[in-house]
């Protein structure tokens, strides 16, 4: 939209410039002191002209014409101008404004806009109004209530020693100048160390409803943020808050996510963010008055990366590791988790604690959720054995797979390679008795030999490894003398194999050339260019030490299944027939009998008959009643 200006739009570019052509001598004469003729804006041209201009009113006053330009080529006009001697000024007064604001206008919007949203998200993440470093910076805790606080030491099962020595911190929330009566301290950090999903949290809520005080919880990763300062100025927000609430519990989840040990690794904007972080914790924590009623809990499950200064006495001084649950504490665990459903009379809880070894207690209630959830969907009043079962395997190996179409050949070779695994297994003395194999794919396997640890096994014997390492070879050799062939379904059993070979020669001074000796590195070295522990000769032995062991378990295992091909046949052939075999059914193959039960394709037939009696015999799945035995699979190096 032009703007509005004394004077008479010339239409014509050609008509205007006939208009102010001096040659024609229309224009008004300069004389001093006077403006010129001709002026140049940013968007016209404006000429004064004499009295009398043919076209013009009649009149004794000079007439103002215009013709309105283009801005992008004022330039051009300019130049036509001076060739035709017309005396101009320019005016670009006005122009410079506009064009400044038409060119930043936009941008300066955007960047108000973009204020105008930090700094509410600011706000609202400060919780009310308050400058913006000020509310960005504030603590993002959760904090639980002593009316909210109702987790107990009751609920909490299958860690008693950590509940133990977790103890004497709840009595000195509860009655503090018993212990300062003497003069002592409580320890001011506590560290829970243990894998995922032990309880660890749960032990720090138990903590603050035993004690009855308030529970501020946070994860290390909500101190740090893009902005340098944020972290360290929640970490004080956080304490200061605390302080105001005492006697208290602040609990720190993965601590490590800030207190990872310094100077480790090439620094970068984010690493310096974090160091500031952990340096305002270790300044917080040394700022505790022995009057003040704060104990501060971390967790993590890599307390080999933190830094020296966080565990130092006088900060997190004391250690308590809640570790994966015994036999015996899985089953309190899966008794506290199972009063939520409702079970079948022939539901028993120890032998579903002892097919769960290295089970969490995370793991062990969804194992509970997933049985429940099983016994649901086939319409059943209770959860029974079976529904643990099904569910236990699904955890750990992944959901049965019944309609993946597997060819023949293929079926044959996974059902003598399990027979392998399982005639091998029932042989050794010192391997873990088998409780079930299957044929029927699950997870990404297509088949599995299911064994059972008699009980927690915290170590691993010679004996033990070189029984599990025949067991291993067992069904490649199996698979390749029945099939003349070799196929990557082996590829889990070669992993392990060499896991264990390599840990007896590295770590387990099990190699008779290399000795009494550990060659790796320590695991916290977070070194980007770690020094090599052995030179390449040493190298070199390591390499057919590791090749020794496993040649030697592979020859036994050859000679085994070579000793035994009748046994591994008939459970090749049963494999076929039936799908899975539960351990009281392969010890009767192993010695020389039958199995006598219907198969697949018989429950499916007198399914498919209406006027037929329905079968009495277990479901064609792979989930038959167990007996005494549990399972679990062959162990996993540590």
């Amino acid at each position: 939209m032009q703007r509005s200006s004394p004077g008479r739009e010339i239409g014509s570019r050609t008509h205007f410039f006939q208009l102010i052509d001096p040659a024609n001598g229309h224009l008004v004469e300069t004389t001093a002191g006077k403006p010129a003729p001709v002026v140049v804006e940013s968007d016209r041209i404006t000429a004064t002209l004499k009295p009398g201009t043919p076209g013009d009113n009649p009149g004794t006053e000079p007439a103002m014409v215009w013709y309105g330009i283009d801005g992008s080529n004022r330039h051009v006009t300019l130049e036509r101008l001076d060739k035709m001697g017309v005396d101009f000024t320019t005016d670009t007064t006005q122009s410079i404004w506009v064009q400044l604001l038409l060119t930043i206008g936009p941008f300066l919007i955007l960047l108000l806009l973009i204020w105008f949203l930090i700094a509410r998200s600011m706000r609202g993440a400060g919780g009310g109004p308050g400058g913006m470093l000020g509310s960005f910076g504030k603590s993002r805790h959760r904090i639980s209530t002593k009316e909210a606080s109702k987790v107990r030491f009751t609920d909490v099962a299958g860690i008693d020693e950590a509940k133990e020595e977790v103890l004497e911190i709840v009595e000195f929330l509860k009655n503090p100048k018993r212990f300062q009566r003497l003069g002592g301290r409580i320890p001011r950090g506590v560290l829970l160390v243990g894998p995922p999903g032990c309880g660890k949290t749960l032990l720090a809520r138990a903590i603050a409803g035993e004690a009855d005080c308030p529970f501020f919880s946070i994860s290390g990763s909500d101190f740090v943020e893009m902005f340098v300062g944020v972290g360290a100025s929640r970490v004080r927000d956080l304490f200061k808050q605390a302080k105001e609430n005492s006697p208290c519990i602040i609990f720190l989840d993965e601590v490590d996510a800030v207190g990872r040990r310094r100077g480790s690794g090439f620094s970068s904007g984010g690493h310096d963010e974090r160091e500031q972080t952990l340096n305002a914790i270790l300044v917080e924590m040394d700022g505790f008055d022995a009057t003040d009623q704060v104990i501060v809990i971390a967790a993590t499950n890599r307390s080999d990366v933190l830094d020296p200064a966080l565990t130092r006495p006088g900060r997190f001084d004391r250690q308590v590791p809640v570790s994966l649950p015994d036999v015996e504490g899985r089953l309190k665990i899966l008794e506290v988790h199972a009063d939520a459903i409702k079970l079948a009379p022939d539901v028993d809880m120890k032998r579903v604690a002892r097919g769960t070894p290295m089970f969490s207690g995370a793991d062990l209630a969804a194992l509970i959720n997933e049985a429940a959830i099983i016994a649901t969907l086939e319409d059943k009043d209770s959860v029974d054995q079976l529904d643990f079962e099904e569910a236990r395997d699904k955890i750990k190996f992944g959901r049965a797979r019944h309609s993946r179409k597997v060819e023949e050949e293929e079926r044959a070779a996974t059902a003598y390679h399990e027979a392998g695994h399982t005639a091998v297994q029932a042989l050794l003395e010192h391997a873990d008795p088998v409780h079930k194999v299957t044929i029927i794919p699950r997870g990404q396997a297509m088949g599995a030999t299911f064994s059972l640890p008699e009980k927690d096994r915290y170590g691993y014997g010679r004996k033990f490894i070189e029984a599990t390492l025949r067991v291993l070879c067992a069904g490649r050799i199996a698979e390749q003398r029945q099939t003349n062939d070799v196929s990557s379904g082996a590829a889990m059993d070669i992993q392990m194999a060499t896991a264990y070979a390599k840990h007896m020669v590295l770590e387990w001074g099990m190699s008779s050339r290399l000795g009494f000796v550990r060659y790796t590195s320590d695991d916290s070295n977070e070194s980007l260019l770690p020094d090599k522990e052995y030179s390449p000769e040493t190298a070199r032995i390591i390499d057919e030490e590791v090749k020794h062991i496993i040649d030697a378990a592979f020859a036994d295992a050859e000679r085994m299944v070579s000793e035994h091909w009748n046994t591994v046949t008939a459970i090749a052939e049963a494999l076929l027939k039936y799908e899975t075999l539960q351990a009281s059914e392969v010890e009767t193959l192993m010695s020389g009998g039958a199995i006598d039960r219907p198969t697949v394709t018989d429950l499916l037939d007198a399914e498919s008959e209406p006027t037929s009696p329905p079968p009495t015999t277990a479901s064609p799945t792979d989930r038959h009643t167990p007996g005494d035995a549990d399972d679990g699979m062959l162990p996993t190096p540590a």
